[in-house]
């Protein structure tokens, strides 16, 4: 079945319900044939003791939009998906407004996907450049 990019967003944003993604704020805002863009705030609420966003923020949005787009472009409910590998540069620091993690796939396997999200601030400079291999799994019953 085919479904628009409205109802593939909706998907994801109540896939979110209930999990650390909703706990971060993560909203997907955007899907393409080939990526999917999420925005997180930054808040207190992610911030590391000197104000700036934590690493490990950025690194769980990167997961988060990645895995999901992985799960979007396998287009299945038959399936699970596992981050197995990620790999993060962070290059510039931010405070407060938004980031966005844009995730492209570079490889679309049947079993493993590989991803790069790229992470940017409300200006479009460069947060972070993140790689992540993910895993599909069959989905046990």
């Amino acid at each position: 079945m085919k479904y628009t990019n409205e109802q593939i967003l909706a998907v994801c944003n109540k896939m979110c319900q209930n999990t650390l993604m909703e706990t971060l704020g993560i909203e997907f805002t955007d899907v393409g044939a080939n990526y999917i863009v999420a925005r997180m705030p930054v808040t207190p609420r992610v911030h590391q003791p000197d104000g700036v966003l934590h690493g490990g923020a950025s690194v769980a949005l990167a997961e988060s939009v990645g895995s999901a787009g992985a799960f979007v472009f396998l287009n299945s409910t038959e399936v699970v998906v596992r981050g197995i590998e990620i790999a993060a540069n962070h290059i510039k620091s931010v405070r407060d407004g938004f980031v966005y993690a844009r995730a492209s796939i570079i490889h679309k396997g049947m079993t493993t996907q590989l991803w790069q999200i790229k992470i940017t601030n409300e200006d479009g400079a460069l947060v972070s450049l993140v790689k992540l291999t993910t895993l599909t799994l069959p989905k046990k019953n």
